[in-house]
């Protein structure tokens, strides 16, 4: 087998498991992930005190698949309201 032959075929490789991540179920579930990652980790921020939240996310279906999460900092008025919020009961959800 040829150099050639062999970069055909592993490119044909490649092409189908980019098709397999593109498949409509599986961006679903890659979506539905990384917003329940998103909640959780915000949460935890919260819980520390942290001034810092996953504010985005991007999903980039390439090999390998990619999620980038975008954090930015927490304005001081929201912290304001949610500290009020918590001591009154009140679920931001």
């Amino acid at each position: 087998m040829t150099f050639f032959d062999k970069a055909k075929e592993l490119s044909g490789k490649v092409m189908d498991k980019t098709m397999e991540f593109s498949s409509d179920e599986l961006i679903a579930d890659t979506i539905i992930m990384s917003m329940k990652k998103q909640e959780k980790v915000n949460a935890i921020l919260k819980q520390r005190g942290s001034n810092y939240r996953i504010t985005g996310v991007d999903l980039e279906m390439g090999v390998p698949p990619k999620m980038i999460f975008g954090v930015r900092r927490v304005a001081e008025e929201s912290q304001a309201l949610e500290k009020r919020d918590d001591e009154k009961g009140v679920s931001a959800e």
